[in-house]
């Protein structure tokens, strides 16, 4: 507890220092934005190239229609409603225990 005391104290003074220290002066000072010597111009773009048909890239891609059987279909999921109503009834039908112990 007293550890802890002393370090809050310690916290605290730090930042009383921080809050009153002449770090920065209170005289405003302009902003001032440097003229950058290159500008934003028109000029034409580069040639497109594809990243898909490089012979360097894994990446391969065909075109047209696929069966919908091809494809699969997503597992079943039970929905959690489902599975929070069985295991409810899983706890109301479990055996109860029958001793009671009196003393």
């Amino acid at each position: 507890m007293k550890t802890i005391i002393i370090a809050l104290c310690f916290l605290c003074a730090t930042a009383a220092f921080a809050q009153s220290a002449p770090i920065l002066s209170n005289t405003p000072a302009p902003v001032v934005m440097y003229e950058h010597p290159q500008r934003a111009v028109e000029h034409s773009m580069a040639t497109e190239t594809s990243l898909i048909s490089s012979y360097l890239s894994p990446y391969t891609y065909a075109k047209g229609e696929v069966p919908l059987a091809e494809l699969g279909s997503l597992p079943y999921e039970t929905p959690l409603g489902d599975v929070a109503r069985a295991y409810r009834k899983e706890h109301i039908e479990a055996p109860k225990a029958t001793k009671v112990l009196e003393k």
